[in-house]
């Protein structure tokens, strides 16, 4: 089989610790449907075929490693493409599951994508940047506490792994990473609609050293508002529901003043 070389342009990093790989695909809760982003030379998607996954999916936007794993793995199901522009609507009739080693250059945007389609996708088990793992699962309190943070909290149950050192791929990445593993919560609705949530929750974060009061000047809030407690913090100091709150009354008067004129 063809020799394949890790290409910089996509972010590879192949995953060679086969011990860990195994480890990783345990991890999995809900093994119905699922999609591998970035399955590299097969690692973990190795694991999962040999773990009888019934309904299995890879992404992979690396054109030679889409020929290397059909050779590998006939049967296969494989799409070739970026996964950022890939339709979860059209890919699995019911729920499913991810998993995958992420491309670190892009792993922010695939969990924004994650959380636009949370109420298809039950599970994620994601390797990613250990300094961005520890962000998405950061608590309140904290400087790496943030928009992530808030989102992917407030939809999915995280737990985050030790630091995975760099020898265990090829070729070795500079930082050190983690495995995230979120489990979709009930928190089905929570009073307010996703994107607009994601803005606020944006909004606050804008301006991380200034209270909320005055990193929220730009919503026009009223003056009477403004004047709670609440808008004496910053973004960090506020827990998850905290930020519901917040923004479903911000939701509620900007209806008002919209309502009213």
């Amino acid at each position: 089989m063809t020799k394949i070389k890790s290409k910089k342009k996509f972010g590879q990093h192949f995953l060679i610790n086969e011990e860990l790989a195994s480890d990783i695909t345990k991890k999995l809760i809900f093994r119905d449907s699922i999609i591998e982003i970035g399955p590299g030379k097969g690692v973990l998607t190795k694991n999962l075929l040999a773990q009888k996954v019934s309904n299995l999916v890879v992404s992979e936007i690396d054109n030679d490693l889409v020929t290397y794993l059909s050779i590998r793995f006939p049967g296969l199901k494989i799409i070739s493409g970026d996964i950022l522009t890939l339709d979860f609507n059209k890919l699995f009739e019911n729920k499913f599951s991810i998993i995958g080693n992420l491309p670190y250059n892009i792993s922010s945007q695939i969990i924004f994508k994650i959380l636009d389609n949370r109420d298809k996708i039950l599970e994620f088990v994601i390797m990613l940047q250990k300094e961005v793992a520890e962000r998405i699962c950061s608590a309140y309190n904290k400087k790496s506490y943030g928009i992530l943070s808030v989102l992917a909290q407030t939809y999915y149950d995280m737990s985050l792994s030790e630091k995975i050192l760099p020898n265990n791929f090829e070729p070795p990445p500079r930082v050190d990473s983690c495995v995230i593993h979120a489990v979709r919560n009930d928190n089905i609705d929570i009073g307010i609609g996703y994107n607009k949530f994601k803005t606020i929750v944006k909004n606050c974060f804008q301006n991380r050293r200034k209270t909320l009061r005055n990193s929220l000047k730009n919503l026009n809030l009223p003056k009477e508002f403004t004047s709670s407690d609440i808008f004496s913090s910053r973004a960090e100091q506020l827990k998850l529901n905290d930020f519901i709150w917040l923004s479903k009354e911000i939701n509620k008067i900007n209806h008002e003043v919209r309502t009213n004129k």
